[in-house]
């Protein structure tokens, strides 16, 4: 750490084996008290610095004693053992000081918009104004620098011990059909644009072709998606294709990579991972990114009330695809108070149009709810079983089309656990991390605006399931893909797929499928006609990795120089305007709404 520069230690690492010696230092000052001594930061810690009181070093007495927080200085002086009984535990130099001989101050500070203090709570629209003094502080220092770690440790495993070859993608590119929207970049030819690329979807696939069978890059990727409370703009992905793969090979490929670049401060992680399909994620969870720290599934109690006389669940039931299921919330009586109870209620009437019933054991056993007068006692003791409800607990039931319910009792579930644990209920463990593959998505949804036609669940080049590949032509609908989905406690942390190989497939499925216009891939379409293998691929995305294995509330937290959720730099103040001069070369001319070209006259 101290090659290359002027000083002789950083401000982290002298211990009472350094006693004795003459040392210079370089840091920010972090906090002066009474004239006596000062604290010196740097990346790496803290070091006390005594300043001088006799006469002979009045002079640095003077320099420090006046000198701003946060400005920088250069100490030189001998590391001596604290005073007995003044020693600092808490610090890891807690058993020595400096006293200072010598000081300089580098650069002095002005003031400061806030403190450089991980306790001392800040806007978020302030910290990204002054960016750079809220990365002094240790906490986003030790982000960055894991994160650091965790992808030299990612190339390793990657470039040396499996033959992987790093190779840089154009980040100016053409649209893509289909995914998300994309940022467009002009050029000097009159209307033609370039895109920036959501991925390096296609430039991988083409690698293979090109025979270069193991790609991978820490990638940087695009995306137009406007006001997302924790979505960037523009984001990182490790990238990894390979020629000659199955699903399970993709699989096991990042089990170890992970483990292999996993902290070791934050304990080891076990593979495999467990797995589920789509289908039971839904059914289980209400979620295709299942958080399986907890209990708390969905359960089927269809059932247990098919006989019973209540009108809603018999017009449920009447229909296919009609379901009765339920969630049960462990000590709800005691956790739960009844203004939680009714927003539970009334968010999964306003999210998901989805009537909820409660269900609540009492203490003697008994169930109180508005449906126990339709049910018998065999129907109350055979919903109490299939539910293992005990004592105090509380249910929420629902009745509907199958993914209806499952998706509204799925975010119930985990409002359930945010208000069961601000209450005081331990229920998901902060340092646990649960892996999980989600596979078998469909390969096509019914698109929002038009449920007669389908789209890409996830990418149009994603081959479907072999078992289902007969049904492309007749039942689209019902072929699922050889997607995967990596999960970690609850958040999607990687997504892949086994990619059509096939010039004819690709086509059909553009074209006949999608009905899409095929020519804006033609490129594509023509090199899987010379000889494309079959390959497959991963993204990992690093910003959330990174994020949830640092327990940050935001993937803002663990990137350098994040946009704010509107996607704007509010330190340069970017976007920006540019002249009307500077858009010519591009043949671009700018209409603006008439309430901003009158601001921009006065």
């Amino acid at each position: 750490l101290n090659s290359f520069v002027i000083r002789t230690n950083t401000c982290g690492e002298l211990r009472s084996a350094h006693v004795g010696q003459k040392v210079t230092l370089y840091g920010w000052i972090q906090y002066q008290r009474q004239d006596l001594f000062l604290v010196l930061r740097d990346f790496q810690g803290l070091t006390q610095i005594i300043i001088p009181q006799d006469e002979a070093h009045s002079h640095v007495k003077k320099l420090l004693s006046n000198a701003p927080v946060e400005s920088v200085v250069r100490v030189t002086g001998i590391v001596s053992p604290r005073p007995p009984g003044q020693e600092n535990p808490k610090m890891p130099t807690g058993d020595i000081e400096v006293k200072a001989e010598t000081a300089e101050i580098l650069n002095s500070c002005k003031k400061l918009p806030f403190e450089i203090k991980d306790f001392i709570k800040k806007s978020e629209a302030l910290r990204m104004q002054y960016r750079y003094l809220d990365l002094r502080s240790f906490r986003l220092q030790h982000n960055l620098r894991l994160r650091s770690r965790v992808v030299m440790r990612m190339r390793e495993y990657l470039c040396n011990l499996h033959g992987f070859v790093d190779v840089e993608t154009p980040t100016l590119f053409k649209r893509t059909p289909g995914g998300a929207k994309e940022f467009l970049v002009p050029s000097r030819e009159a209307g033609k644009f370039y895109s920036l690329p959501q991925s390096p979807q296609q430039f991988k696939q083409l690698l293979m072709i090109g025979g270069l069978d193991r790609y991978f890059q820490v990638a940087r990727c695009y995306r137009d998606e406007g006001s997302r409370p924790d979505r960037q703009p523009e984001f990182t992905q490790i990238d990894i294709e390979m020629s000659f793969v199955d699903q399970a090979g993709i699989q096991r490929l990042i089990e170890g990579l992970l483990q292999y670049s996993w902290p070791e401060e934050k304990g080891s992680i076990t593979t495999p991972f467990p797995s589920m399909t789509y289908e039971e994620a839904l059914a289980e969870y209400g979620t295709d990114k299942p958080d399986t720290r907890f209990g708390m599934k969905i359960v089927d109690v269809s059932d247990a009330l098919r006989q019973s006389d209540i009108q809603f669940v018999q017009n449920a039931l009447s229909y296919p695809g009609g379901t009765i299921r339920a969630i049960c919330i462990p000590q709800g009586v005691r956790y739960l108070k009844n203004k939680d109870l009714e927003s539970l209620k009334e968010s999964a009437k306003f999210q998901f149009n989805q009537e909820i019933m409660e269900i609540i054991r009492r203490p003697d056993g008994s169930l109180k709810s508005l449906l126990t007068k339709f049910l018998g006692e065999k129907q109350q003791s055979e919903l109490i079983q299939a539910l293992n409800m005990q004592v105090e607990d509380v249910v929420l039931l629902a009745a509907g089309e199958h993914k209806q319910v499952c998706s509204a009792l799925g975010s119930l579930r985990l409002l359930s656990a945010n208000l069961l644990e601000a209450a005081g209920l331990a229920l998901r463990d902060p340092a646990a991390f649960h892996f999980l593959w989600v596979v078998d998505f469909p390969l096509f949804l019914p698109k929002a605006e038009n449920p007669t036609e389908l789209e890409s669940a996830h990418h149009p080049f994603t081959a479907p399931h072999p078992s289902d590949a007969s049904l492309l032509s007749s039942d689209p609908i019902k072929v699922r893909s050889q997607h995967y989905d990596l999960v970690l406690n609850g958040n999607e942390v990687g997504g892949g797929s086994i990619r059509i190989h096939s010039a004819e497939q690709q086509r059909f499925v553009l074209e006949k499928v999608l009905k899409e216009d095929s020519e804006v891939l033609s490129h594509l379409l023509e090199a899987l006609e010379f000889g494309a293998p079959p390959h497959g691929g991963i993204a990992l995305g690093l910003d959330r990795l990174i994020s949830l294995i640092v327990d940050a509330p935001s993937i803002r937290d663990v990137i350098a120089f994040p946009k704010s959720f509107r996607g704007r730099d509010l330190m340069a103040n970017a976007p920006d305007y540019v002249t009307p001069e500077e858009l010519e070369p591009y043949h671009i001319q700018v209409s603006w709404p008439f309430e901003e070209k009158e601001a921009k006259k006065n």
